[in-house]
C-alpha cells in the first residue's frame, strides 16, 4: 500500500455522498419529502425527526430509491416488534420488495430484522444500512453497538434515525458521526471539547467534556451538516397544521414512605429526600410495595395502561396486583417478546407491564392513551415512554402517571432540568438546520514529507 493510501483511509470524510431522488412517494408530505430528498443526496445522514413525524415512511423510501439506484440490497434494523410497522408502512406506500427476515436468509431487496439478529448477515450483501430508533445502541451492550459500527463502516450508504438524542450527550452525537463515517467520536472530542476537572461547580460535576467556548457554533453547525433535526414541520419551514399534539397530562403520585431513610448509617427522624445514588436505591426498595399498589389504583380506571417498571420485584408485583396485565421479561427470548408486544398493539392485551430498556423505542402504541411510569434520572427512556402513546396522530388526550416516594422528589427535578437542556439543544439544531450545513475542512497545500524509513 502507497503511503498516500494509508493516509487517505484515515481520513475522515465530509459532504454529500448519495444520489438525486429516483421515487418519491406520493403520499409523502412536503416536509417528508425534504428530508428524503435531502438524506439521499447525503448519502450519510441522520434523521432527528420526533414520534409520529413519519420517519417509517421516509426510511422506506430512501432504501427504494438505493435499490433503483444500485439493484443492491438495503438492510434496515429495528428494535423489538418494530420490524412489522415496516411491513405494514411498506404496503401503504406501495414499496413491495421487502420482507421481515429472523435468520440471514434473505428473499427481497429490502430486508427487516432486529439489532440481537445482526449476527445473521454480511455487510458484503448490501449497498446500504439504515438503523431505525438509532439511540438505542448507546443503552445496548458494548457487543451490539460494536458489532452495529463495524458493519456499517463497509457499507456505502449509510443512515441512522431516532426521535431524539439524549440532551447534551455528546457520546452520542459523537459515536453517530463515526458510524456514518464523518469526524470519529475521538477526533470530536480533540476538535471541540475540553475535558473538564471541575468537581466543584454544581454544574460540572459528573460532565467528563465540555465545549470549548469558542466552538459552540461550530459544533453544533457541524452536527447540523449531517443531520437533520425535527419536532415539527415548520422547524424546516413547513405547515405545522396537521401536526398538533392532543394534550398530555403529566401527573405526580407521591406514595408515603413509612420506613424511615438511613443517612450515614443512622436512621433518619422525619422523611427526608434521597440525594446519593444508595440513597435513592434504598428509598425505591423500601417503597416497591406502596409505589406498586398506587399504578394499579390508577390504571385501574383504563381499559388499556403500560405499566414502566425499573425492578424485578415491582413488575412481578404489578402483575399479581392486576391480573389483566402481561409481563415482558428481560429473560424471555426475543420471539416471546415479540409475540406479547405484538398482541398489545394489535388490542388483544389490555395491560402491558415492561422496563423503559426493553421496549421504549420505536414502538407505535396510539390505541393507548394512558400510562404509568416509575422515574429514574433517565431523561430519554422518560421521552421515549411517553411517546409511545403521545405522539403525532394520537387522538385523544394522553394521561402519564409519574409513581414516586416522598424521597424520590429529586428525581423530578432531574427529569425537568434535563427537559430544558433536551429544548435547548434542539433549538440549536433546527436553527443551524435552517442555515448553511456545512463543516469546514483545512486543506494542506504543503507536500507530503514522507518518513525516513519508508
Amino acid at each position: 500500500m502507497e503511503y498516500r493510501e494509508f493516509l487517505e483511509k484515515k481520513r475522515h470524510t465530509t459532504g454529500n455522498f448519495g444520489f438525486d431522488p429516483i421515487w418519491i412517494p406520493d403520499c409523502a408530505f412536503d416536509f417528508q419529502r425534504h428530508i428524503i430528498e435531502w438524506g439521499l443526496r447525503k448519502g450519510r445522514a441522520a434523521m432527528f425527526a420526533d414520534t409520529g413525524l413519519g420517519k417509517t415512511l421516509m426510511q422506506l423510501a430512501i432504501a427504494e430509491n438505493i435499490i433503483r439506484k444500485t439493484n443492491g440490497r438495503v438492510l434496515i434494523l429495528t428494535p423489538l416488534a418494530v420490524a412489522f410497522q415496516f411491513i405494514k408502512e411498506s404496503v401503504k406506500i406501495g414499496v413491495g420488495d421487502i420482507s421481515y427476515c429472523k435468520d440471514g436468509k434473505m428473499k427481497t431487496k429490502i430486508v427487516v430484522t432486529n439489532y440481537e439478529r445482526l449476527h445473521h448477515f454480511s455487510p458484503e450483501d448490501f449497498e446500504s444500512v439504515i438503523l431505525d430508533e438509532s439511540s438505542i445502541l448507546k443503552n445496548d451492550e458494548g457487543q451490539i453497538r460494536n458489532q452495529v459500527n463495524a458493519f456499517m463502516r463497509k457499507v456505502k450508504y449509510r443512515f441512522l434515525s431516532t426521535a431524539t438524542p439524549s440532551p447534551n450527550d455528546f457520546v452520542e452525537l459523537g459515536t453517530s458521526s463515526e458510524a456514518l463515517g464523518h469526524l470519529g467520536y475521538t477526533d470530536m472530542l480533540t476538535k471541540y471539547f475540553v475535558n473538564n476537572q471541575d468537581t466543584i461547580s454544581p454544574m460540572g460535576i459528573g460532565v467528563k467534556w465540555v465545549l470549548k467556548g469558542h466552538a459552540r457554533d461550530d459544533f453544533w453547525r457541524w452536527v447540523a451538516s449531517w443531520s437533520m433535526s425535527v419536532r415539527k414541520p415548520s422547524d424546516i419551514g413547513f405547515d405545522d397544521s396537521r401536526y398538533v399534539l392532543p394534550k398530555l397530562h403529566i401527573r405526580d403520585n407521591v406514595v408515603k414512605n413509612n420506613v424511615p431513610l438511613i443517612v450515614n448509617g443512622q436512621h433518619s427522624l422525619f422523611t427526608l429526600e434521597a440525594k446519593t445514588m444508595s440513597e435513592l436505591r434504598s428509598e425505591g426498595s423500601v417503597t416497591v410495595e406502596p409505589r406498586c399498589e398506587k399504578a394499579v389504583e390508577v390504571a385501574i380506571n383504563h381499559d388499556t395502561s403500560v405499566y414502566w417498571c425499573n425492578l424485578n420485584k415491582e413488575a412481578d408485583l404489578i402483575e399479581k396486583l392486576d391480573k389483566t396485565a402481561v409481563q415482558v421479561k428481560g429473560s424471555m427470548n426475543i420471539d416471546k417478546k415479540e409475540e406479547i408486544l405484538l398482541a398489545f398493539a394489535d388490542g388483544q392485551i389490555p395491560k402491558l407491564i415492561t422496563k423503559a430498556s426493553i421496549t421504549a423505542f420505536g414502538l407505535n402504541w396510539q390505541h393507548c392513551n394512558h400510562t404509568t411510569y416509575f422515574p429514574t434520572y433517565s431523561y430519554e427512556q422518560w421521552y421515549q415512554s411517553i411517546r409511545r402513546f403521545w405522539r403525532f396522530g394520537q387522538q385523544r388526550e394522553v394521561f402519564a402517571d409519574r409513581i414516586l416516594s416522598e424521597g424520590q422528589t429529586k428525581l423530578i427535578r432531574s427529569l425537568n432540568q434535563k427537559m430544558e437542556k433536551a429544548d435547548e439543544m434542539f433549538s440549536i439544531l433546527t436553527n443551524m438546520t435552517s442555515g448553511a450545513n456545512t463543516d469546514t475542512t483545512k486543506v494542506f497545500t504543503k507536500e507530503i514529507q514522507l518518513p525516513k524509513f519508508i
